[in-house]
């Protein structure tokens, strides 16, 4: 009896591994759908930021800001303009840093994960990111200033 009790204990605990096993799997499965959700949001708030500084110049004369502090607190406007509330900070990587997409008169107009995995959602994105269906890595996921989508979403700012 001695025998079938210790196979009945190894039996168990070989089942209750693979469970284990399992539900960290899923665990993970839901967290990196999480951040990839969370990627979407961050990575399209820093975009409207973007275009909402580029929309607030005059006509004619797009500017780009050069750093996330303009975003935080635009240095063009003698008072407090903010595109941005808050930094945010790239939920993919450990170090939290964009990849930052350069525009060609200087700054940047856009921002892109730096993460090389490969992403599990591949379909059903809004309708600004269908481009991102099928790529084959988060870095692919960029996130830029389109002035046809921003004369469809933002209003330039008036300054009396």
């Amino acid at each position: 009896m001695k025998g079938f009790t210790y196979i009945s204990a190894l039996i168990m605990i070989a089942i209750a591994s693979i469970a284990l096993t399992e539900a960290v799997r899923l665990w993970q499965t839901v967290a990196k759908r999480e951040r990839e959700e969370e990627l979407i949001f961050r990575g399209d708030q820093i975009r409207r930021a973007i275009t909402s500084y580029a929309t607030s110049t005059d006509q004619g004369a797009l500017q780009y800001p050069r750093g996330f502090s303009d975003l935080l607190k635009d240095p063009r406007f003698p008072g407090v303009k903010r595109h941005l509330r808050k930094l945010y900070r790239d939920p993919m990587t450990d170090d939290g840093k964009w990849g930052l997409i350069l525009a060609e008169g200087g700054g940047f107009k856009g921002v892109f994960s730096k993460s090389e995995h490969i992403p599990l959602k591949t379909s059903n994105f809004p309708k600004e990111y269908v481009s991102f269906e099928k790529r084959n890595k988060y870095s692919d996921w960029k996130f830029q200033h389109s002035p046809a989508i921003s004369q469809l979403n933002v209003k330039p700012a008036v300054n009396k």
